[in-house]
């Protein structure tokens, strides 16, 4: 099948899909927005421009933190209960949390409510993604995952617009009125019909997390699909969110806003989600497309890190080649889906984003060590080497999954 022969309000822009991609947009405006506000909020709460990047990365860690603790307890939800009950309980948590933050007065209360957000954001994408895989035809699935993230990552648009001219205490209370509103849209999306079956059959383990840690084959595949993701949040959660202080190592001729740099980074996210999807249709191959953007995003990860002395609008347009590059985002959780069975694919398609998120916790610590050690920009390109090695490395042993049945269960 061709993309020409897609009948796109059938097998793309159908309920569901358009409903699950205006869930992932407000799951990134809230995810994204701490990185957008960061500076402004912590000035409000007397944080020293001294301790700005450490604290920063405290309250990161946070937030990242409960994305690992809700990406397990989401994951395994959507194969026992359901993947629509974990839509709207993911939605409600972080749409509270973030209404929450709005009302911060102190750094410690600041941080822990990060961490209840990050558990609720942890389950908007892979109970999406899983919904979505099981319910389009199998040759299009690709296409329609990267429809919902390609909705989806515009919403950090939305947030470095509103982070930038509205207080970080309006930001927050609007993610959350936004996640609410939302809830209502989401009466009309119906269970996926290949969990329906699999939950009639009792003999089937549903969402049991030790049927991945116990098999080594299992587990080697588990893996591999959370290696390829780390470079995404390398850059994300490393060059972009931590621009500024990077661009003025790098002798900057003036100064860079992370709030821009978010913004541009995802406005390529925006166009690389899509071109991702397009790009694994026309290959017919989700291998050579992840492998494609893989090379992409080590070469603009270089680019960055040696071009120095240029403008504030240089270091913008490389954020934006970056988010292109790292655009496979909605690709790898589709494989991710793709290589395990109903039984156990809503676990992994939750965890696998949320552990790729949580990985960020181990690169900023190596980073802000390698960091009094080597300095800001050898720190930066070692992790990033690291990453980008490990990623080539796991996509060479996972499967190649593009048109795969999916209604099959692990045993």
């Amino acid at each position: 099948m061709t993309t020409k022969s897609l009948d796109f309000r059938r097998d793309v822009f159908n309920i569901t899909v358009l409903v699950a991609g205006l869930g992932y947009f407000v799951d990134i405006y809230d995810l994204i927005l701490f990185s957008i506000v960061r500076v402004k909020s912590l000035k409000d709460l007397g944080v020293p421009d001294a301790d700005m990047l450490n604290v920063g990365v405290r309250l990161l860690n946070m937030q990242m933190t409960g994305m690992l603790l809700g990406g397990i307890f989401w994951g395994v939800l959507g194969d026992k209960v359901g993947r629509i009950s974990v839509l709207f309980g993911s939605i409600l948590m972080y749409s509270l949390a973030n209404i929450a933050n709005g009302f911060v007065t102190d750094v410690d209360t600041y941080a822990w409510i990060r961490l209840v957000a990050g558990v609720g954001l942890a389950g908007e994408l892979g109970a999406a993604i899983t919904l979505v895989s099981e319910q389009l035809p199998k040759e299009s699935r690709g296409i329609g995952t990267s429809v919902v993230a390609g909705i989806g990552v515009s919403g950090a648009l939305l947030a470095a617009t509103i982070g930038k001219n509205f207080s970080w205490q309006f930001s927050y209370f609007l993610g959350g009125a936004l996640g609410l509103a939302l809830l209502v849209l989401r009466l009309k999306m119906l269970e996926s019909g290949m969990f329906a079956e699999m939950r009639g059959n009792k003999n089937v383990r549903r969402g049991d997390v030790f049927m991945i840690l116990t098999n080594l084959e299992r587990f080697g595949r588990y893996l591999d699909c959370v290696l390829i993701g780390i470079p995404l949040w390398f850059v994300i959660g490393i060059l972009v969110t931590f621009s500024p202080e990077i661009c003025k190592e790098l002798g900057a001729t003036g100064p860079v806003s992370a709030g821009d740099g978010v913004f541009w980074a995802y406005t390529g996210l925006v166009i690389g989600d899509l071109a991702s999807g397009l790009v694994s249709q026309w290959l017919r191959s989700r291998k050579a497309a992840l492998l494609i953007f893989q090379l992409a995003t080590a070469l603009f990860i270089g680019v960055f890190l040696v071009s120095t002395g240029k403008s504030p609008e240089y270091y913008y347009g490389l954020c934006f080649l970056l988010g292109c590059s790292v655009g496979y985002w909605a690709m790898f959780v589709t494989v991710a889906a793709e290589q395990f069975g109903t039984n156990l694919r809503a676990t992994v398609t939750t965890t696998v984003p949320n552990f790729v998120r949580g990985s960020l916790v181990l690169l900023t610590t190596l980073f802000v060590w390698l960091k009094g050690n080597i300095g800001v920009i050898q720190s930066a390109a070692t992790v990033g080497t690291v990453c980008i090695i490990i990623s080539l490395f796991a996509l060479k042993r996972i499967k190649e999954s593009f048109g795969r049945d999916l209604n099959w269960n692990e045993r």
